[in-house]
């Protein structure tokens, strides 16, 4: 219980101070003269005390139960109108407690909330949903002015509750028969204006931290490793707005930074990012408003950025400056603008305005089981020899991608029979999906692009450490599009472009890096009004092949 002997926020500071002017040849007798504050000061009122957890029985001793002795500091600090929750040193092990409006909870730098490793000391989070379940270590609901501070430590324990399954939330599986049943780690819900910096987040049995309908988001120095169980993803948003990411780590077993529904205004800055499965993860709603930079990726198995869409209005996505190390993906965008009653497209979904600029990326051959991760995990056949896929289905458009000042580098590898697969399915899944059927892989090394408009390329380059017999550009059904300074690999087996049912596509300065059977290769009758301009393709064999159907005046050489 709360006592009058807690610390006021200047007694705390202090008594920080004191060891430092110890060492400067202060006088600390003569300090030692002036009297301590009293709780009457204006900086012991109520919103400036600090609540030691210590002073309401808890013990960070790693054996005793604290949950209610750390809930009723909590609860303290918040009816006083605020102030500081303090985590001392130890470990303190804890259950289910919830933050409140006002309260800054200040872990110290040898301070650690270790969750319990009895399921029966968690609950659901009172107000939280249940979608993917709501079992939760520390949460809080419609609260304003929360913090999370400190260099201390919030561990999950969550190995512990690892029973060998997933949530089953995956492509096809809806759930079904998924473990719900294990905490988060932290959960906050319809918050408002909050700040989480410096902490180390860890062993969740869940996801990490999720945020869902919140607004007025600061997460800055936050690093989280966070791999000791299946869905262990870092940051996992759910309809937020206003939402900046800064100058944190994360490493960790499934999405990085998943943006599901309808998130918006969101920056990310100065990050790096590690999983076996994807870093920024958009599924359906509305990701409007996004702008990633200077971020480093590495040893990320599931494609780095994944916007797998069905009924879903994305628009004014920015990935810029962004280094990526062996990866696979690297870029998955597919959408289906089909409606449930039919063919006809649904105008109200759309996915647009989407620009990569300066990536610097190194694409291996297929996925590597990450060694801290203690369990396999499976890999997709469509995982092979990947590459970036714009992927729209049926009467759907993506629209106005940008590529700009790119340079990728792939395993290579691609057979024969890749390179003359052309009945790509007619599915919006995730990359390795599309893929998925034999022969393995898709059938151009760099990147193949189906129902666009408005697509550039500019200043891209593409490499292979080992020769692939597969093109390195497809474009299919595609219209108006630019391909301006492309550098490519070719393979004497194959065609650097092909272009399949296309139309208004110029081709200006290309570059042909290494001996080809072809430098562009035009299929199927309704290509039209594609004009080549310029470039060295002296390494190529023939300059043009029109195929299929394709007509003689599709294509105007310059």
């Amino acid at each position: 219980m709360y006592t009058n002997d807690s610390l006021s926020r200047r007694q705390w500071l202090e008594q920080l101070k004191l060891p430092a002017l110890a060492v400067a040849g202060a006088a600390l007798p003569a300090i030692a003269t002036h009297a301590a504050p009293s709780h009457n000061t204006s900086d012991s009122l109520p919103g400036a005390r600090i609540f030691n957890v210590r002073d309401f029985g808890a013990k960070g001793d790693g054996k005793t139960l604290n949950t209610k002795a750390i809930q009723a500091a909590i609860d303290a600090c918040n009816k006083e109108n605020g102030g500081t929750v303090l985590i001392p040193a130890g470990d303190f092990i804890c259950g289910t407690v919830e933050l409140k409006s006002n309260v800054t909870l200040h872990l110290s730098a040898q301070g650690r909330l270790l969750g319990s490793t009895r399921r029966e000391d968690y609950v659901a989070g009172k107000g939280v949903p249940p979608g993917n379940g709501n079992v939760v270590f520390i949460f809080a609901v419609n609260a304003v002015n929360i913090t999370i501070e400190g260099r201390g430590t919030i561990d999950g324990n969550g190995q512990t509750f690892y029973n060998g399954k997933g949530d089953n939330t995956g492509p096809g599986q809806h759930g079904v028969g998924g473990n719900f049943d294990r905490p988060h780690l932290i959960v906050f819900y319809e918050c408002t204006n909050f700040l989480v910096r410096d902490v180390f987040l860890t062993r969740s049995a869940y996801h990490c931290f999720r945020i869902l309908h919140c607004k007025q988001v600061q997460l800055q120095g936050i690093r989280i490793y966070n791999r000791v169980n299946k869905n262990n993803d870092g940051f996992h948003f759910n309809d937020s707005q206003y939402v900046h990411i800064t100058n944190c780590d994360i490493q960790c077993q499934d999405d990085a930074c998943a943006l599901f529904g309808s998130n918006q205004f969101v920056t990310v800055t100065n990050c790096s990012f590690s999983t076996r499965w994807s870093i920024f993860r958009f599924g359906s709603g509305e990701a409007q408003n996004i702008v990633v930079s200077n971020c480093l990726i590495y040893e990320t198995y599931g494609c780095p950025v994944k916007i797998s869409s069905g009924k879903a209005r994305v628009e004014n996505l920015s990935f810029s400056n962004i280094i990526m190390r062996n990866v696979t993906g690297p870029i998955g965008i597919a959408f289906t603008g089909k409606s449930n009653a039919g063919d006809a497209p649904d105008t109200s979904s759309f996915v647009r305005n989407i620009s990569f600029n300066g990536i610097r990326a190194t694409v291996v051959e297929k996925p590597v089981d990450h060694p801290d991760i203690a369990f396999g995990t499976k890999m997709f056949d469509g995982e092979i020899n990947s590459c970036i896929t714009l992927n729209g289905v049926g009467n759907a458009f993506l629209e106005n991608i940008s590529f700009t000042d790119v340079h990728i580098t792939y395993a290579g590898g691609g057979t024969k029979e890749q390179a003359l697969k052309r009945d790509v399915p007619q599915v919006a899944a995730e990359y390795f999906g599309v893929w998925a059927t034999a022969p393995f892989g898709p059938p151009a090394y760099g990147i193949y692009a189906r129902n666009v408009r408005n697509l550039t390329l500019n200043n891209v380059r593409f490499d292979c450490e080992k020769p692939d017999a597969r093109p390195a550009v497809i474009f299919d059904n595609v219209q108006d599009a630019s391909i301006m300074g492309l550098s490519a690999q070719g393979s004497v087996d194959s065609e650097v472009i092909r272009i399949i049912n296309s139309k208004d596509v110029l081709i200006a300065a290309s570059r042909v890096l290494t001996n080809a059977g072809v430098f562009l290769q035009v299929e199927g009758a309704a290509s039209e009004g594609i004009v080549v301009n310029g470039g060295d393709t002296r390494k190529a064999l023939k300059p043009l092949v029109l195929d299929k159907g394709a007509g003689k005046d599709a294509v105007a050489m310059g």
